[in-house]
């Protein structure tokens, strides 16, 4: 008994959004099993491994890289039927009366039968991009996973072997693919590097009128109470980081301005009632991808620590979701981190009217009046910006929502916050 069945994005893994479809990670004729990897496809801001459904065999491969996909198209198509028509599969492999006899040894009468052969083939995106990013062929490097699959460390170990070779060979120079009289190399943008770029530039030139307001913030308040409350959120399997003070400000000052949570329609300014509050998380050199803590509203700070945990480890471990960064209405960007004073103007994140930007955080001297008198003081200081979409807010909303952010952090803790 034959049975073929599609192959499709399973339903909710794009939430109906489209997709690039990258590569495969099977041929025509290849047996899978239920749960293994068998296509990567990449969308502005992840890259995904999509699995089979079933056990079977590959019957036809339709979708070649660079395919805008979504949830209702059809990739490709998986046999699960009787050997006489999987044979088939593997007579259009090959004429070759002995490939034939082979391939009929291989081919079993019920697809819940193992394959035993390579499983070179199945790569993830982590391996797929350290290949991209370093030139390399696969089969030159041996694999240690099942089946001989080819892992990260693999990867990063043949890399290792290979500095060491090129240690030896100093004098040796490597000629520029496209020198223009200038040594150089050409490093191809990927799919989510162009989606970026796409997204940025449609952001700032021909969507939203960007402006930018800064502010001042002192950081005693959160340093001193963070200190109290780290080791208990530790024991507690919690990192509890500035960002997470940010967020639980950010949602109470849009509680007091609620149009910066906001979405810019022709004809109407769209309000939100949650507050999901993207933060953005670099990846080195591959890009940035804005992970969604949701409901910030409704999270107490300790529970903003974890959910934010969670979002970052899984983008930094290139596990996230397409739904892990859908719905947002609100965006932090903590450049400080690197090192940055301020920034502006910090991209809006379409169609969101309004990004946070953290600068990073340094002891300045300051003049405060104390018993009447002016003296001069160090204290912990960072700026504080929000670049707005000049359509949806003007700088009284802008400067208010600011303030009221400003106060919360400057005051944590303390009744006037509370």
């Amino acid at each position: 008994m034959n049975e073929s069945m599609t192959i499709t994005l399973p339903v909710g893994a794009l939430e109906g959004t489209a997709a690039v479809f990258s590569t495969w990670l099977v041929e025509e004729g290849d047996h899978v099993r239920k749960g293994d990897p068998i296509l990567e496809l990449e969308t502005d801001k992840v890259s995904m491994e999509v699995c089979a459904e079933n056990d079977g065999f590959i019957r036809k491969i339709l979708a070649t890289s660079g395919d805008n996909v979504d949830e209702k198209t059809i990739l490709g198509y998986l046999n699960c039927g009787e050997q006489s028509e999987l044979d088939k599969v593997s007579v259009d492999k090959s004429s070759s009366p002995v490939a034939n006899d082979a391939s009929k040894n291989v081919a079993v009468a019920k697809c819940d039968v193992a394959d035993d052969g390579s499983k070179r083939h199945l790569i993830g995106p982590a391996v797929r991009k350290l290949l991209r990013k370093h030139n390399l062929n696969l089969s030159s490097i041996d694999g240690s996973g099942k089946g001989g699959r080819v892992t990260r460390d693999d990867i990063l170990a043949f890399i290792d072997t290979r500095a060491d070779e090129d240690k030896s060979h100093s004098n040796t120079s490597i000629p520029a693919e496209k020198s223009h009289g200038l040594k150089s190399k050409l490093v191809p943008h990927t799919s989510m590097r162009k989606k970026i770029a796409n997204h940025m530039v449609d952001s700032l030139l021909h969507t939203s009128p960007h402006v930018t307001s800064v502010f001042e913030m002192d950081m005693g308040r959160i340093i001193e109470h963070r200190k109290l409350c780290k080791m208990g959120f530790e024991e507690a399997g919690v990192k509890l980081t500035f960002t997470a003070y940010f967020l639980a400000a950010s949602a109470k000052a849009m509680q007091k301005v609620p149009v910066v949570n906001s979405r810019f329609h022709d004809d109407c300014l769209e309000i939100f009632e949650d507050i999901n509050i993207g933060v953005g998380t670099a990846l080195g050199d591959d890009g940035l991808i804005v992970p969604v803590v949701k409901q910030v509203q409704e999270k107490n700070l300790f529970e903003i620590a974890s959910a934010l945990q969670q979002q970052t480890d899984k983008a930094r471990q290139g596990k996230l979701a397409a739904a892990d960064m859908r719905d947002g209405t609100f965006t932090i960007s903590n450049h400080g981190v690197s090192g940055s004073l301020f920034a502006t103007p910090i991209i809006i994140n379409q169609p969101q009217v309004a990004i946070l930007g953290i600068g990073k955080l340094e002891k300045r001297a300051v003049v405060e009046e104390v018993n009447g008198e002016d003296i001069i003081v160090i204290r912990p200081k960072c700026y504080v910006s929000l670049s707005i979409d000049h359509r949806a807010l003007d700088a009284y909303q802008t400067n208010l929502f600011l303030s009221h952010f400003v106060e919360v952090i400057e005051n944590w803790g303390t009744s006037k916050t509370n």
